[in-house]
C-alpha cells in the first residue's frame, strides 16, 4: 500500500484544542511527499469545511476544505441523497452547522423560530439550554425526523474532555423517547463518502484515530485499515484488550511512528 489514502480524525489526533499533536504537521508533509493521499474526517459539527482548513493551516498542518469531512457536512450529502434539499430544518448546534446546511440547499432555522420543521439536527451546541431542548423536543413529537451528525460523549481539550455533541443528542432522545438518524463516526456514511470522493478503493485506505468507539469501529465496519494513536482518550492497555471491530489493525505511540 505505497500509495494510500490516510484518513485522519482531528481532535485528539492532529490537533487538540488549539495545540497540534506531536509530529501532526511533519508526518502529514511527508505523507504528502511520497505521493499518498491525506483526508481529515471529524465529528465535530461546530465547524464547517472551510473553518477546519483554516485552522489545520494556521497550525501548520496546509488542507483545502475538499480534503476536509465533517458531520454537519455530510448531513448535508445525506439531505441531498434522501430527497430532501429545500426542506425546513430546526438546528441545534453552532456556526459550522448552519453554514454547510444552508450550502447544502437546506431552509435552516434556530429554536428561535415558531416555523414548523421537517427535520430536528442536533450537534455540539455550547449554548445548549431547557429552552432548546424543549424546542427540539415538540418539533420531534410533532413528526420532524431526528437527525444526529454524531454522537460523540465528549471531545479532547488542552487540559482533558468536554461534554461533546453525543451527550446534547442523548438529552434529546431522553426527551423525545426517539432514537436519531446518525450520520458520524462509527456509522460509515462518512468514510464511504470520502471514498466515492476520492475514488480510492477501501483496501488502499487508512483510518487514523484516537478513539476505539468512533475511529476505530467506524474504520473497521467500513472495510479499511485502522490505525490507533495513543494521547486521546485511550491507553494501551485498552487498545489492547479491545476485541472485534473495536480492536485496532495498529497502535502507535504518536504521529511521528506511522510508517
Amino acid at each position: 500500500m505505497e500509495r494510500a489514502l490516510y484518513i485522519f480524525d482531528l481532535d485528539g489526533v492532529i490537533y487538540r484544542g488549539n495545540t497540534p499533536q506531536p509530529f501532526a504537521a511533519e508526518t502529514i508533509q511527508r505523507i504528502r511527499r511520497e505521493g499518498s493521499r491525506v483526508f481529515f474526517l471529524t465529528n465535530n459539527a461546530s465547524l464547517s469545511r472551510k473553518d477546519v482548513s483554516g485552522k489545520l493551516t494556521r497550525l501548520g498542518v496546509p488542507a483545502s476544505p475538499d480534503e476536509v469531512m465533517t458531520s454537519s457536512f455530510a448531513t448535508g450529502l445525506w439531505f441531498r441523497e434522501h430527497g430532501a434539499v429545500g426542506k425546513r430544518v430546526m438546528i441545534i448546534g453552532e456556526k459550522g452547522c448552519f453554514d454547510e446546511l444552508s450550502a447544502a440547499g437546506m431552509q435552516v432555522f434556530s429554536p428561535d423560530d415558531t416555523t414548523d420543521v421537517d427535520f430536528v439536527v442536533v450537534g455540539i451546541d455550547r449554548t445548549f439550554n431547557y429552552y432548546k431542548l424543549n424546542c427540539a423536543q415538540q418539533a420531534i413529537l410533532k413528526g420532524a425526523t431526528f437527525i444526529a451528525t454524531n454522537r460523540d460523549p465528549t471531545y479532547p481539550r488542552e487540559d482533558g474532555v468536554s461534554p461533546g455533541g453525543g451527550s446534547i443528542v442523548a438529552a434529546v432522545a431522553t426527551a423525545t423517547g426517539r432514537e436519531p438518524v446518525t450520520i458520524g463516526k462509527p456509522e460509515t456514511y462518512t468514510i464511504r463518502k470520502i471514498l466515492e470522493l476520492t475514488g480510492v478503493d477501501r483496501s488502499d485506505a487508512v483510518m487514523v484515530g484516537d478513539r476505539l468507539d468512533t475511529d476505530i469501529l467506524v474504520g473497521n465496519r467500513a472495510g479499511v485499515h485502522t490505525l490507533l494513536v495513543l494521547g486521546g482518550v485511550c491507553t494501551r492497555e485498552e487498545a489492547e484488550e479491545a476485541q472485534g471491530d473495536l480492536r485496532p489493525g495498529g497502535i502507535i505511540e504518536n504521529l511521528g511512528q506511522l510508517r
